[in-house]
C-alpha cells in the first residue's frame, strides 16, 4: 500500500493555471485524459518502466538465491536496503522536491537506475558479481527511487486538472497493475533463458524508456513556488528557511492533519507486517515448497490481474462506496489472503501451489490499488501546490520507513524460527491495518473534497499545519 486526507475550500482553475496567473492549457474535464497528449507521455513511460521493475522485483532476488547461494537473512537484506533510503533521506527529498522543478528530478532519477541496474549483468558478465554489489545497486536505486517517487507524486497536479487526480491514478495504476500481470511471467522466462543477472539488463532498458517520454512532455511546468511570507522571500527581505524548519513544516502538516494521520498509520502497519511476509516469500517458495521460477512468475502474472481489476474498479468503487468507506473495506482485506499460501504443506502439487499464490496475489492486488487510488488521490486533492514535495515525502517517510523494519524482523524472524511462522506472522499481523482508518474520522468521507484554498497564513498562525 501507499499514502491520503480531507479539505476545505475550492479554489476554480488547476493549480498550475493560479502558479503561472495565466489561462490553463488543460484539456477541459469532459475531454477526459485520453485526450491529454502530455499526460499520455507521463503514462506511456510509467508503463515501460513499471513492466522492467517487474522483472528486477524477481530477478535480482533469485540473483542472491540461486547464483551466490544468500542465506534467508542475505536475501531479507535486499528488502531492507532498496528501501532504508525512505527512512533516512525521505524527509530532505521533499524539501528538495518542492524548491525544484519536478520533472527534471524524475529524469534523473531514471537515468540514474538505469545506470545502476546495468551493472548487474555487466559485473556477472565480468565473473565479478557480488552481494556486496546487489546491497550497493539496490541503495543507490533506493535513493533515486525516493526522490523520483516524491517528484512524480507531486508532478501530476500540476499536469492535469484537481478533478482528473482521481481519472489519473487509476490510470497510473492500471499500468502498474498490468505491468504486475505481464512481468513475472516475463521475469520467468527471461530467468529460464538468459539467468536472473542477464534479465535485469531488461529493468535497465525501460528505465531509459521513461527518461525519453519525461522528457518528451511540451507542457511547461511552473516553477517552484517562492517561500510566502509564513516561510520567507526575497519580497519581504527575509531569507528562505533552512532544510530543517521546511522539513518540520511538511510534519507538522500530516501529524496534524486527522485523515492522513490515521491512513499513514494504517498504511505503515500493512507495510510493517507485509514485508515480515515480503521479504522472506520466494526463500518460503523455492526452498521449502520446490517452486520453480517460471511457476512463481505464473502464480504472480495470474494473481496480479487482482491489482489490474482493482484500477479498473476503483473509480466506480470510491463513486458508490464513498471516499473513505473504499479505503477502510480495501484495507481490511489483503493480509488475510495470503493464510492459505502460508499454511500449504510441504509436498503439495506446483499447480496447487501456484493456485494459492495466485489467490494470494488477487485478493491482496485488488485491495491494495482500491486502496491506493483512494487515499493518494485524496491526499493530491486537498494539500497545497507547495507543500506537495514535503508532503508526500513526509507521508512516505512514515509508510514505507516501516519497509526495511519489516524486511529485518522477517529476516530474523525466518532465520532463527522459520520462513513458513515468519510468512504467517506477517499476514496475520496486516489484519491490524484497518484499525487507524476504521477508528479515524477517514470513514465519513464520502466524496473527494474540494482542493484546499492556497493563502497565506496569518502571522500568528505560522508554523501551524492545515488541517
Amino acid at each position: 500500500m501507499s499514502t491520503s486526507e480531507p479539505a476545505p475550500a475550492a479554489v476554480p482553475g488547476p493549480p498550475a493555471a493560479r502558479a503561472t496567473g495565466g489561462r490553463s492549457s488543460l484539456p477541459p474535464p469532459s475531454q477526459g485524459l485520453l485526450r491529454h497528449p502530455d499526460f499520455l507521455r507521463l503514462w506511456t513511460g510509467e508503463t515501460i518502466s513499471q513492466l522492467g521493475t517487474q522483472v528486477s522485483a524477481l530477478a535480482i532476488p533469485f540473483v542472491a538465491i540461486e547464483i551466490l547461494q544468500a542465506s534467508t537473512f542475505e536475501v531479507a537484506l535486499l528488502n531492507v536496503v532498496d528501501f532504508l533510503p525512505f527512512l533516512l533521506i525521505g524527509l530532505p527529498a521533499g524539501v528538495w522536491v518542492d524548491r525544484l522543478r519536478r520533472r527534471p528530478v524524475m529524469i534523473v532519477g531514471d537515468l540514474g537506475r538505469a545506470l545502476a541496474l546495468a551493472t548487474i549483468p555487466l559485473a556477472f558478465l565480468a565473473g565479478a558479481l557480488t552481494l556486496v554489489q546487489l546491497y550497493a545497486v539496490g541503495l543507490i536505486v533506493g535513493m533515486l527511487t525516493v526522490f523520483f517517487d516524491v517528484a512524480y507524486q507531486s508532478y501530476l497536479p500540476s499536469l492535469v486538472a484537481r478533478d482528473q487526480l482521481q481519472e489519473g491514478n487509476a490510470k497510473l495504476e492500471i499500468s502498474r497493475a498490468a505491468a504486475q500481470v505481464i512481468g513475472p511471467g516475463l521475469a520467468g522466462v527471461l530467468i529460464g533463458v538468459l539467468r536472473a543477472p542477464l534479465a535485469v539488463a531488461v529493468d535497465s532498458v525501460s528505465f531509459l524508456g521513461s527518461a525519453l517520454f519525461l522528457f518528451l512532455i511540451r507542457r511547461p511546468e511552473p516553477a517552484p513556488a517562492a517561500p510566502n511570507a509564513a516561510t520567507g522571500d526575497g519580497a519581504t527581505g527575509e531569507p528562505r528557511p533552512g532544510m530543517r524548519r521546511e522539513m518540520a513544516e511538511g510534519l507538522r502538516y500530516v501529524v496534524g492533519h486527522a485523515d492522513l494521520r490515521s491512513i499513514a498509520a494504517c498504511t505503515a502497519t500493512a507495510n510493517l507486517f507485509g514485508n515480515v511476509t515480503g521479504a522472506v516469500l520466494l526463500v518460503y517458495a523455492v526452498r521449502e515448497l520446490g517452486m520453480s521460477a517460471e511457476s512463481i512468475g505464473l502464480a504472480l502474472s495470474i494473481g496480479a490481474t487482482g491489482a489490474l481489476l482493482g484500477a479498473l474498479l476503483s473509480n466506480r468503487l470510491s463513486a458508490r462506496l464513498g471516499v473513505g468507506p473504499t479505503i477502510v473495506v480495501s484495507a481490511a482485506i489483503a493480509g488475510p489472503a495470503m493464510l492459505p499460501f502460508a499454511l500449504a504443506p510441504v509436498g503439495t502439487p506446483t499447480p496447487v501451489l501456484v493456485a494459492l499464490a495466485a489467490l494470494a496475489g488477487f485478493v491482496g492486488g485488488v485491495s491494495v490499488v482500491v486502496y491506493n487510488v483512494a487515499q493518494v488521490s485524496l491526499r493530491q486533492a486537498v494539500t497545497p501546490t507547495r507543500m506537495q514535495g514535503r508532503m508526500n515525502a513526509t507521508m512516505r517517510w512514515f509508510v514505507w520507513g516501516t519497509i526495511p523494519i519489516g524486511a529485518v524482523l522477517g529476516g530474523v524472524i525466518g532465520s532463527l524460527v522459520g520462513v513458513r511462522e515468519a510468512v504467517l506472522i506477517g499476514a496475520l499481523g496486516e489484519l491490524a491495518a484497518i484499525l487507524p482508518v476504521l477508528l479515524g474520522p477517514v470513514r465519513h468521507i464520502r466524496e473527494m473534497p474540494a482542493p484546499v484554498e492556497e493563502v497565506e497564513p496569518e502571522p500568528a498562525a505560522r508554523g501551524v499545519p492545515a488541517a
